[in-house]
């Protein structure tokens, strides 16, 4: 697919980014802008090239101020139904990449733009940053996730405040909660983030990928269903050619050379 509302490249570490591009409507998503991003992730998801994932916006005042009203204000229940339903499943394959993803949160993050960041591994925000689900006071609901991820990020009380108010909080605030991980100056954001993942990317790609399915299994599925996953995963890299490598590589005392096998 050609891309027009987003970019995306990866560096030579294998950290790629994905960057929402449309600055003059405060990189609103819209539909040719989902399916864009759906086609993005499908890549990070299948080539090997690919380590881990940063998403961002375009420019300095927003990393995606929410979607793109123009696109909804005829829309029927019907039709609102199906694009709640198709970006379900965008988000979900998001949530459920076995690779790191973090949002680089620049600006406003905003009602769809913030259920996109909530469904990231990790969340790190510029100091100017803006984050809300302000959807009720337009007479909707934050219908992208949000009421399901949220409450589990940051509690319940904290979540019907933020939706039921529709208030914006600070970047400060945010890390205090725990919505984001942290927050940085705005100039650091980017050096930060890839500094980050390339830390997490350098690691064994097997167990990353399980530690991340077993904590989203244990999460909608409850302790016991986890911990028998877990177990389960836990044998699985135990026959990996990546935990034979960390274990000798441990003992000659020397780094090791993970292949993701």
């Amino acid at each position: 697919m050609q891309y027009s509302n987003i970019s995306f490249e990866t560096s030579e570490d294998g950290i790629a980014t994905l960057t929402v591009c449309r600055p003059d409507k405060l990189n609103a998503l819209d539909n040719a802008t989902m399916e864009e991003i759906d086609d993005a992730l499908q890549r990070v998801a299948r080539e090997p090239e690919h380590r881990a994932l940063i998403l961002t916006g375009a420019g300095e005042k927003a990393f995606v101020a929410g979607a793109d009203i123009n696109e909804l204000v005829n829309v029927t229940p019907l039709e609102w139904k199906a694009r709640c339903t198709r970006d379900h499943a965008i988000l979900r394959r998001l949530e459920s990449l076995p690779k790191a993803s973090l949002a680089a949160i620049n600006g406003y993050a905003l009602g769809g733009g913030l259920e996109l960041a909530l469904s990231c591994t990790l969340r790190v925000a510029a100091e100017n940053a803006r984050l809300g689900l302000p959807e009720v006071r337009i007479g909707v609901f934050p219908g992208n996730g949000g009421t399901q991820r949220l409450p589990r990020l940051v509690g319940r009380g904290r979540a019907l405040e933020m939706m039921l108010t529709g208030k914006l909080i600070d970047a400060a605030e945010a890390e205090r909660i725990g919505l984001v991980n942290r927050v940085v100056p705005q100039a650091e954001l980017l050096p930060y983030c890839r500094g980050l993942l390339k830390t997490i990317a350098e690691n064994a790609p097997v167990a990353a990928a399980l530690i991340l399915e077993c904590v989203d299994v244990g999460l909608r599925c409850g302790l016991e269903e986890g911990l028998r996953f877990e177990a389960a995963a836990s044998a699985a890299v135990a026959a990996s050619e990546d935990r034979r490598e960390g274990t000798l590589a441990f003992l000659e005392k020397r780094r090791p050379v993970f292949r993701g096998r």
